[in-house]
């Protein structure tokens, strides 16, 4: 039971929690890159050289992938009866796809084009062209057909005016404080022709050859996990009680799977849990564990389809017929 952790944070704004992790082997990690800037290093506000590993639009994505069955489309077992949409694709291509793995959920041309989805969802929300927002039905809406919605936000450009938007409500990222720079480098070998003078006739990339490179890893005195989920913001959507603590418990769910499983971040940034999660705010508190959690997430689960707040079937199959995109578009 997890009744006392939820009495613990019901007037709490945020819960805040951050973990210590370390590089699995050795003092080197490859930090996420962007383009035209590389690693995002940066001055802290104490003058500490700091880099940012993970962004946030990252880390939300590895979130809503440690709830997903492998390298899938559907939930893990544990977690069914968890609503989501799933869109069967025929015509030009023949494929599945949902709302769980789509980067932009319900609002994925695939999903939300659908013209008796869209009349359901629009009548369960009251939303429409020129009507004035009532977030608690949309919020209400979106835990119908896919809670994960709601916690990881959702933009509907494509519906209507494009007006519906939730902000995420369970943030993180990974920031390594003291960094310093690893340089090394490489080379990619061919063993007969190191020049690169024989090409395939039908390609003819520059890609033969031997190909030196090199690359920039850093070291860091700390690296930090932080995790910030919005408590204010859940309780402003004015869901019945057993989903506001479904969407807390599965937030935590998530973050602790993905602490548990998910630090393989890229090739040469493969980390590990040397501190155990903790709450930062309010200060003090004791953090569920991964077994109860998935325990509370299981009965928040068959507590919400109890009281008629989830689909049923919980997983809402559309039928999606697709076209390929002609040269005129293309242009």
């Amino acid at each position: 039971m997890l009744s006392d952790f939820h009495d613990a944070i019901s007037a709490a704004p945020r819960l805040l929690m951050e973990a210590q992790l370390r590089p699995i082997q050795g003092e080197r990690f490859q930090p996420t890159g962007f383009a035209d800037l590389g690693a995002a290093v940066y001055d802290g506000p104490d003058k500490s050289r700091t880099c940012l590993i993970e962004s946030a639009q990252s880390i939300a994505n590895r979130l809503e992938a440690s709830v997903i069955d492998g390298f899938g489309i559907d939930l893990i077992p544990e977690l069914a009866g968890l609503p989501y949409v799933r869109a069967e694709l025929s015509g030009a291509t023949e494929v599945q796809t949902s709302s769980l793995v789509e980067a932009h959920r319900l609002n994925s041309p695939f999903i939300i084009t659908d013209k008796s989805f869209q009349a359901d969802f629009c009548a369960r929300s009251g939303y429409g062209r020129g009507k004035r927002l009532a977030w608690d039905r949309v919020a209400a809406a979106l835990m119908h057909y896919d809670p994960n919605s709601v916690l990881h936000g959702v933009f509907l450009a494509n519906l209507e005016d494009g007006r519906l938007r939730l902000p995420r409500a369970i943030t993180g990222f990974i920031e390594a404080k003291g960094v310093r720079e690893a340089a090394s480098g490489g080379v990619k070998n061919n063993r007969f022709d190191p020049k690169g003078e024989f090409r395939v006739k039908s390609h003819s990339k520059d890609v033969y050859g031997n190909v030196p490179y090199q690359r920039t890893e850093y070291t860091a005195q700390r690296i930090t996990a932080y995790f910030n989920l919005d408590l204010a913001l859940l309780r402003g959507y004015r869901l019945p009680d057993t989903a506001l603590r479904l969407l807390i418990d599965l937030a935590l769910l998530k973050v602790r799977r993905f602490l548990r499983s998910g630090l393989r971040l890229r090739t040469a940034c493969d980390l590990d849990v040397v501190e155990e999660l903790v709450a930062t705010r309010p200060d003090g508190l004791a953090l569920p564990s991964l077994g109860s959690l998935l325990e509370a997430v299981q009965g928040g689960v068959r507590a919400c389809a109890d009281i008629g707040l989830f689909a049923s079937p919980a997983v809402t199959v559309l039928a999606v017929e697709t076209v390929k995109k002609t040269k005129k578009e293309s242009s």
